[in-house]
């Protein structure tokens, strides 16, 4: 496989919802996710990162076709998968496969973890029942788990183990690109580092484009090639992750680089840390939904929307950067 290749391209992506407001007032439209471009590149990851309420968990939904886009373009491979008929689209779901954030509620209670795994097969192949089985205990020992484990129940599995069968169903497709979203947020912080080396492992092995939503900046350090920063549904900053950590551009990224745990700063500048509450998605600023918020915010700041430009070897979405 290609690991410089292009698998999956979002071009100016929306999902805007129609919110009611009660009897008198008109809907308010929510823009979840309001014009997010970026490429998923085989082998590589793609870390998405912000505050509770910025958009990534859409945006994921978005990117495996559980909801559909409100405007945009999803290419899969250079075809845009918005406007394909119904009959196609399952072979496209097979493709781009999802990992959730829980691994307690993520899982079948009812079902042994070999019928779990073997269960996308089910559903998408014609694959002999024996055939089916074959292959989950395969995978089971390929994210590091007992073949004499298949007939155990997920509350018999502790939380790092329940998401290596998260893990594990995810791929029993082959598929392409995996959005993992927030995978390890609800594990133990020595758990953590176990399932993001796993994901690595499978990256390496497999050709995996991982596309990655977290709000932890020390995992995404750990797991990312590049990052995408986003603020109430707008990406702000995105770029290669060691520009981005080394030198962030956006008030908003230096907000979020700043507040993160150090044993030692090493002498680096002080940033303002962010004030104040993220806005309403149903009522946002005008101008740059940030400027409130902003130390560096300046009168036009309230009134233009920046445009995405590109600014040594990364887009900024800020007149001032």
């Amino acid at each position: 496989m290609n690991r410089n290749k292009t698998i999956l391209e979002a071009h100016a992506l929306r999902r805007h919802y129609q919110v009611k407001r009660g009897l008198f007032r008109a809907p308010a439209i929510v823009k979840a996710v309001d014009g997010a471009s970026f490429t998923v590149t085989a082998g590589r990851t793609l870390a998405v990162v912000g505050e509770s309420g910025c958009g990534k968990s859409t945006l994921a939904r978005l990117l495996t076709r559980i909801e559909a886009p409100t405007d945009g373009a999803l290419l899969f491979a250079g075809r845009d998968v918005t406007a394909v008929p119904k009959t196609q689209e399952k072979a496209l779901r097979r493709a781009v496969q999802m990992v959730f954030q829980n691994p307690y509620g993520s899982l079948n209670p009812r079902q042994k973890v070999a019928d779990i795994l073997a269960e996308p097969l089910l559903i998408n192949t014609g694959m002999p029942r024996a055939e089916r089985r074959d292959r989950a205990v395969a995978m089971m020992a390929k994210v590091g788990l007992r073949p004499d484990q298949a007939d155990r129940y997920p509350h018999m599995f502790s939380g790092g183990q329940r998401q290596r069968i998260a893990i594990a169903r995810a791929l029993m497709l082959d598929p392409r690109v995996v959005v993992a979203d927030e995978p390890v947020s609800a594990l133990d912080i020595s758990i953590q580092a176990q399932v993001l080396n796993l994901m690595m492992d499978l990256q390496d092995e497999l050709g995996l484009a991982y596309v990655f939503i977290s709000h932890d900046l020390s995992v995404v350090r750990h797991i990312a090639d590049e990052v995408m920063v986003m603020y109430l549904g707008r990406p702000v900053e995105q770029g290669p992750k060691d520009a981005i950590f080394a030198d962030p551009r956006h008030p908003y990224t230096k907000a979020l680089l700043a507040a993160m745990p150090r044993v030692h700063r090493g002498g680096a500048p002080e940033v303002t840390p962010l004030t104040g509450e993220l806005p309403s998605p149903m009522d946002p600023p005008p101008g740059c939904t940030f400027h409130k918020r902003c130390p560096l915010a300046q009168p036009r700041c309230a009134a233009e929307v920046p445009e995405a430009r590109a600014l040594d070897g990364r887009v900024v979405a800020c007149h001032l950067a």
